[in-house]
């Protein structure tokens, strides 16, 4: 029991070093670059953890959790476009694709949920399908497969001054300027270091003991009185609030919605692989997935790249090495992961190496 304490602890130490990495970022990497990665980790993690509830958890298998998330990215995206770039129109955006996604989630639910785990997984499919077909053609409204830029709240501009010197210029702490884009940065992360301390909330509570009892065994949990379409359907809602929350966090952070930011089937992937990767049913596996996934979207290239140079010397290693092959150096680090970590990093950590 202790031993199992402590790896848990030192998989929290982990996640928690990243988050604080992530509350520090604007100030430690001050590259554009870098804080929009430092963004992007800070979504994941909290679409990650929402999907890690289903599959985790409660043995929900979804392919339309993209779907959700772009429901909440398309409607502040709609609403600040039409509307104009204030909070009330974020508010209404916001408000608007979380209800689209409660009432999707709940149809989804209630009519699929009583069937078997491989027919729920394909008509989840079918809609996240439905939904990017008519993001894609419903241009009036979406902007089609170009999508839509539009403009964030003024607090939120980089044009906008937090903090003046004496003579009312910018206000620099560390050589970071203090204005809008600064603001937009913790508003991300604020929003969702909340929503992911409420996820833990939520698996902490005797509500995730139910669910994780739904997992396990669904035929007991029946058995002895707990109503298991009732509580899939609460979960497949609570997980599609989440996304849809998150979805218009990033479309306010991005100021542009489109298909492929928010309801392409290939983020569906990702998320699939940071919840193998960080460790299923764990939840702060979402933070140690998500963050080491994004890092290798973003730089496993460039790392080839200066890899490639370096090797010049060397027969085919250059080659092997190229940074257009970094996709498959990526599914090799994949493999790896899962056959040294089988239940995710953190999974893996937590439960000890098995003979």
């Amino acid at each position: 029991m202790n031993r199992t304490m402590n790896r848990t602890l030192s998989v929290k130490i982990i996640a928690l070093t990243v988050w604080g990495l992530l509350l520090f970022s604007p100030f430690l990497f001050q590259d554009v670059r870098q804080v929009e990665v430092a963004a992007r980790i800070a979504v994941f993690i909290v679409l990650v953890a929402s999907y890690d509830l289903l599959i985790g958890y409660t043995g929900i298998v979804s392919f339309a959790h993209t779907m959700f998330f772009g429901f909440g990215a398309y409607g502040v995206a709609i609403a600040l476009k039409q509307i104009g770039p204030g909070w009330g129109a974020w508010t209404l955006g916001t408000l608007s694709g979380v209800a689209v996604s409660i009432v999707v989630a709940i149809l989804i639910g209630l009519l699929s949920l009583r069937v078997k785990a491989i027919f729920f997984a394909m008509i989840t499919l079918a809609a996240a399908s439905v939904a990017l077909v008519l993001a894609s053609q419903l241009s009036q409204f979406t902007g089609g497969e170009d999508g839509m830029i539009y403009s964030a709240p003024d607090l939120l501009k980089p044009s906008t001054k937090l903090l003046t010197d004496a003579e009312g210029d910018v206000l620099r702490i560390f050589d970071v300027r203090m204005n809008g884009k600064i603001a937009a940065y913790y508003f991300v992360f604020i929003t969702c270091a909340l929503m992911f301390w409420a996820m833990l909330r939520i698996v902490g509570s005797p509500l995730g003991t139910v669910l994780k009892a739904i997992r396990e065994n669904e035929g007991r949990a029946e058995g002895i009185g707990y109503r298991v379409v009732a509580y899939r359907t609460a979960v497949f809602v609570i997980a599609a609030t989440t996304a849809a929350l998150a979805g218009a966090v990033y479309a306010t952070w991005l100021r542009y919605t489109g298909p492929d930011t928010t309801l392409s089937f290939a983020i569906m992937i990702d998320i699939l692989l940071m919840v193998v990767i960080g460790g299923m049913g764990t939840m702060w596996g979402a933070v140690i997935g998500a963050t080491l996934m994004v890092l290798a979207q973003y730089y496993l290239r460039d790392l080839m790249e200066v890899a490639s140079r370096a090797t010049e010397a060397i027969p085919l290693l250059p080659e092997l090495l190229s940074p257009d092959r970094w996709l498959l150096w990526l599914g090799i680090i994949f493999i790896l992961l899962v056959y040294f970590f089988p239940a995710g990093i953190a999974g893996t950590i937590i439960r000890g190496r098995t003979k």
